[in-house]
């Protein structure tokens, strides 16, 4: 009963994995032809990391070594293609967070530096006069200083204005900035003393490495071997050839399986040989019992 939930998972988690590969491999290519290798690189290397574990289980022991080093590999490539996929959505949503943040006020067109630059002129200008004592033509002198205040004051207001333009300049940048990264991952790069990046990178890896370790179990569970049989009645009185248990047309009661009735049952199916070797790594157990249960098999047997 758990085979085909497992199955319908088994292939959702796979189909996200490709779906995730082929982004990310369609954004690192050029061209479209390295583009379209990107893309079957991924998918290939995404069906090898899910289904390799289950495909190599009934395989003998070389087999599988070579297997698992090669899933292995998968695994780690894999990993990294998540992980560059999440990273790119990250950046995407930090660039649609950034494009709602109110545009920067345009500043002024001189800096602050050469608005104190004149400033300083003036009041040296206007210290000088202010210095000179009145011994003709006082008006033009009262003029003189009276132009130079006024000056003054409004090299005062633009610096004023210039620096407000520049907080506000650099209140907006701030907030582009912590726009372009996740709030959660800035929180815990608050806590943690990390910083953003390698949160997010190593988010990124997590997140893939859950989602390729469930898909391995899943196709693990999905694609083992058979536990109960079911056998195909041709009964006429049944209705379209029902899937029955034969000991349903019976009214007695089966004695339990044991372990030398299962053994012979999966010899039967094709999935051990009747050899010690091959029942202790059917079965996992020790050579001795595997001896014993083959010989009580032989013994079975007409």
């Amino acid at each position: 009963m758990t085979r085909r939930p497992a199955l319908v998972l088994a292939v959702v988690a796979t189909s996200t994995a490709v779906g995730m590969s082929i982004v990310a491999g369609w954004q690192r290519g050029g061209w479209i032809t390295e583009r379209l290798v990107w893309v079957a690189i991924g998918v290939v290397l995404v069906a090898g990391a899910h289904l390799l574990p289950a495909l190599c289980r009934p395989t003998p022991v070389p087999v599988r070594c070579a297997g698992t080093v090669l899933w292995l590999a998968c695994m780690a490539t894999a990993c990294y293609g998540h992980a560059t996929f999440f990273l790119l959505a990250q950046q995407h949503a930090g660039g649609l967070r950034v494009a709602s943040v109110v545009a920067a006020p345009i500043l002024p067109h001189r800096s602050l530096t050469i608005v104190m630059d004149e400033r300083a002129n003036v009041v040296s200008r206007l210290a000088t006069l202010r210095s000179r004592r009145c011994v003709r033509d006082c008006p033009l002198m009262d003029g003189r200083r009276a132009t130079l205040t006024a000056h003054l004051d409004a090299l005062d207001a633009e610096a004023a204005e210039v620096r407000r333009a520049q907080v506000e300049a650099d209140r907006v940048v701030g907030q582009r900035d912590s726009a372009m990264t996740d709030p959660v991952t800035t929180g815990l790069a608050r806590v943690t003393g990390m910083t953003a990046p390698q949160l997010e990178l190593l988010a990124g890896l997590a997140f893939a490495l859950v989602l390729e370790c469930l898909a391995c179990l899943l196709w693990w569970i999905a694609l083992g071997p058979h536990e109960l049989l079911a056998t195909v009645t041709n009964d006429p009185d049944a209705s379209d050839g029902v899937l029955v248990d034969p000991s349903d047309s019976l009214a007695t009661v089966t004695e339990p399986e044991t372990e030398v009735t299962k053994l012979a049952r999966d010899i039967e199916a094709g999935l051990a040989r009747p050899t010690v070797a091959d029942i202790r790594r059917h079965l996992r157990c020790s050579q001795a019992k595997a001896t014993t249960l083959r010989r009580q098999l032989l013994q079975a047997m007409p």
